[in-house]
């Protein structure tokens, strides 16, 4: 099968060949063939009821400092491609909010990937509160008496940004701490939005398990160990990648979530696992894939792509019916 492929990402000048999973995906796309192109969100247009894209033909190679070549722009109308992979980092803010609107204007004619409306309606903190025995104890609110009531209740917490990504703006809290009421007051003032609060799992100090689901089914995990003196397991912030393998409650948990992520058209997911608890569900771009296939000996955008390929046959077929 030939496909022609947009990819949405930031500009390809800036990942890390090493670690990137929308790069090994790019790579895979061209090894099976795929016409492949690049644009970047500021260049999604709409106009006249058509999405357009002032797009550039993309040409990837694992070659440290020239790892791409893009050829001359061109305003393309994202009807005429057969896939589009929503690919962009991360602040899931009403930039990318709004990039989801667009998309569906043009989904599931052009197969978008993850599906743009379940992307919108499925923020990683707020998704798995839709799911009964996975989350660890937890409090979203704006409410500062409730917030301290529930570190009264559970002593050690973790508080974070709703809509942060990256592990940004996540802070432990431990009994005694005096800076509750100041971080209280900074995210009040940076932002209307509630926070999430959940108890302190000390289980993270084993590590932070990154789980990838295709299509619903889990095919690959890797487990991100925190640095000393670091509370957050995120690679970027000083997190180790290390070989791991899926428990009896990771199959759990993914047996609960699996279906309905699929039925949503979520084909590429990671999900966040610290002990027997699921804290996020990454379904904007999730990453992992490169770790994955170094530690395992495997190639999981190769499984994306047969999946791709598969529910882009089924849609075809549903359109024509």
């Amino acid at each position: 099968m030939k496909l022609k492929v947009a990819i949405q990402m930031d500009h390809v000048s800036t990942i890390d060949i090493d670690g990137d999973s929308t790069f090994v995906l790019g790579l895979e796309a061209q090894r099976r063939g795929y016409e492949v192109w690049h644009y970047t969100p500021p260049e999604l247009i709409f106009r006249d009821r058509k999405v357009m894209a002032r797009a550039q033909p993309l040409q990837l190679r694992r070659e440290k400092g020239n790892h791409f070549t893009l050829g001359a722009a061109e305003m393309c109308d994202l009807a005429g491609f057969d896939v589009v992979l929503l690919r962009q980092d991360p602040p899931f803010d009403m930039s990318y909010i709004t990039t989801t609107h667009l998309l569906e204007h043009v989904h599931p004619k052009t197969l978008v990937v993850n599906d743009p409306a379940s992307v919108r309606n499925a923020p990683e903190k707020l998704f798995v509160t839709h799911f009964d025995n996975v989350m660890p104890p937890t409090l979203i609110t704006a409410d500062a008496r409730a917030l301290r009531e529930f570190r009264d209740e559970h002593q050690d917490i973790i508080l974070k940004p709703l809509f942060g990504n990256g592990g940004s703006g996540v802070f432990r809290l431990r009994p005694g701490d005096e800076n509750f009421a100041s971080l209280l007051e900074m995210f009040s003032q940076r932002s209307r939005e509630p926070v999430i609060a959940q108890r302190y799992l000390p289980e993270v100090r084993l590590g932070d398990k990154r789980i990838i689901l295709i299509d619903g089914k889990p095919a690959g995990v890797v487990n991100r160990v925190p640095a000393e003196g670091e509370a957050r397991s995120n690679m970027h912030v000083g997190g180790k990648a290390v070989k791991a393998a899926l428990s009896k409650r990771d199959i759990e948990i993914c047996e609960i979530i699996g279906a309905e992520l699929s039925r949503l058209g979520l084909i590429f997911v990671g999900i966040d696992v610290i002990g027997d608890y699921l804290t996020e569900i990454n379904v904007t771009s999730p990453t992992g894939l490169q770790q994955i296939d170094r530690f395992d000996g495997v190639s999981l955008e190769a499984q994306i792509w047969d999946s791709i390929e598969a529910r882009y046959q089924a849609t075809r077929m549903g359109l024509r019916e």
